[in-house]
């Protein structure tokens, strides 16, 4: 535990200067994930799908994550979709698995260039990016307090044992709480739409823990890595972070800046 928490200090350090110290962080955990998801893939299809896997996510995340840095959101997009295409027909003619590659390079780049363009936004970024990641470390606090403590029906065996609907429950309930809390502290009065959308966010996020739980059961393997001690790998501490942050980022992006409670 004291080994995870450890980085919590220096994320949200450059999580509030933003700007290009943000982007390296960003990039930092594209190259970590890349290994991960080569690791991963690896162990399902073989080490040279795997590592055709691993240098698809790593050479397109980074390309699309340092056009959304210089600002080129569009450009950053576009090339993330056709690195996606690109990949797969690579790891096709190579012999690998096309559509595990490509799912890869989306799996990871979307959140990147998502986290890297809610930073960004005008007045509303650092904000924005706190109250997302609040809500869910929340998530994934409250989900696993209330599941070990209430316990009952599993939410998906087939993919997690360990997860219930007590533990869904909980970890909405918990998002809400503290999504219209990180609301009021920001200066916003518009507290039922902050909860109603911390809700909605963890929802989102434990469908991202269940994926990632999903393909680690089909790889065969405990952990994506071995990064933190006793807490597994990035893809582990972030996975429900990979689905809430380019949902938020849609949200944004279809009904602008001001459909963000604490605005």
């Amino acid at each position: 535990m004291l080994s995870a928490l450890a980085l919590v200090p220096l994320a949200l350090g450059l999580v509030v200067l933003g700007g290009w110290s943000f982007a390296a962080l960003v990039a930092l955990a594209v190259v970590l994930m890349a290994l991960e998801w080569a690791h991963l893939t690896g162990f399902r299809y073989g080490r040279r799908s795997g590592w055709i896997a691993g240098a698809a996510v790593l050479a397109v995340g980074l390309g699309a994550t340092l056009l959304m840095a210089l600002g080129h959101a569009e450009a950053a997009l576009a090339c993330l979709l056709a690195g996606m295409l690109l990949a797969g027909l690579v790891a096709w003619a190579a012999g690998g698995r096309p559509g595990w590659t490509a799912l890869g390079v989306g799996y990871i780049g979307l959140p990147a260039l998502a986290l890297l363009w809610l930073r960004g936004v005008p007045e509303l970024g650092l904000a924005t990016l706190l109250w997302l990641l609040v809500v869910v470390w929340t998530t994934d606090t409250a989900a696993y307090f209330a599941g070990r403590t209430i316990g009952g029906p599993r939410l998906a065996p087939a993919i997690s044992p360990s997860k219930t609907w007590a533990g869904l429950c909980g970890g909405m309930l918990g998002a809400a709480l503290t999504g219209a809390l990180a609301a009021w502290l920001l200066g916003s009065g518009r507290l039922l739409q902050a909860a109603g959308l911390g809700a909605l966010l963890a929802l989102v996020a434990q469908l991202g823990d269940l994926f990632e739980s999903g393909f680690k059961r089909a790889a065969g393997v405990k952990d994506s890595g071995t990064l933190i001690p006793g807490h597994g790998g990035l893809l582990d501490r972030v996975d429900g972070l990979l689905f809430a942050a380019p949902a938020l980022a849609l949200l944004g992006l279809l009904a602008g800046p001001e459909s963000l409670p604490w605005r």
